[in-house]
């Protein structure tokens, strides 16, 4: 399945759920909270804006943004908030797409690097960052850390998610650091719906060479948005970069 498959317009109405799981304020408040900080009064670039779920808040606190986007769908749902002369976005990929003018924060969040699903795609993301800072701009990379080691013995598949109407099951190829995530979706009938999504997993060892073959220094990595300590049973990384000033 290619991205705009899977980004397509259904999923693209079904994205947002106000005040709950991503959307929830206590996910969602300190991400916006912290990159607000990390722009330091100068501008935004999101890469993967989706739907606007933080480039909308952040660009109510006072932070000009803009984004790249390679779905029409979620550009379509994005602009059904916020006018293209608040938020402009290009459609394209964040690994080559260019926006115009210089940023002094690039962030790409809540896994979407993953979707660029080859290590050359990856790295170029990093150089595309760095291409829309200038001298001292940061590259913050939210990205969960591969569930691969809690696999159970000789399988490759791991449940990452399991709740009322929900099972999440990733399974992993290592030799190509691919996973397809699952997702089931069902209810009380004997019916259940499969929806499935592509991504290669990054070690953050990984992306720290990616970064420094950029330009970028590893400035702060924390388990969450609020930082907290990043060990070694931390789930999720929030890592920022940043070019010498």
């Amino acid at each position: 399945m290619t991205s705009s498959e899977i980004w397509d317009a259904e999923t693209a109405r079904s994205y947002d759920t106000p005040g709950e799981g991503m959307f929830a304020p206590e996910v969602l408040g300190p991400a916006v909270t912290r990159l607000a900080d990390l722009a330091g009064g100068g501008r935004a670039l999101e890469f993967a804006i989706g739907t606007g779920r933080v480039a909308v808040p952040l660009s109510e606190r006072g932070v000009p943004v803009a984004g790249i986007e390679l779905s029409p769908a979620m550009i379509e749902e994005l602009r059904s908030k916020v006018d293209a002369s608040v938020i402009p976005v290009v459609q394209g990929d964040m690994a080559t797409a260019r926006a115009d003018g210089e940023f002094s924060l690039v962030y790409v969040v809540y896994n979407s690097i993953s979707n660029l699903v080859t290590q050359d795609e990856q790295v170029e993301c990093f150089r595309n960052a760095a291409a829309h800072l200038g001298p001292g701009g940061r590259f913050v990379v939210e990205l969960g850390v591969p569930g691969i080691a809690r696999t159970s013995p000789g399988t490759s598949a791991a449940v990452f998610a399991a709740k009322p109407g929900y099972l999440g099951v990733d399974v992993y190829d290592e030799l190509s650091q691919r996973l397809v995530s699952h997702h089931f979706r069902f209810d009380e009938s004997r019916q259940a719906r499969l929806g499935r999504s592509s991504q290669r997993y990054v070690w953050p060892s990984e992306l720290d060479l990616m970064a420094r073959l950029a330009g970028f220094d590893l400035e702060s990595r924390h388990a969450d948005w609020e930082g907290a300590e990043f060990i070694a049973e931390s789930r999720s990384h929030v890592s920022a970069y940043r070019l010498p000033s």
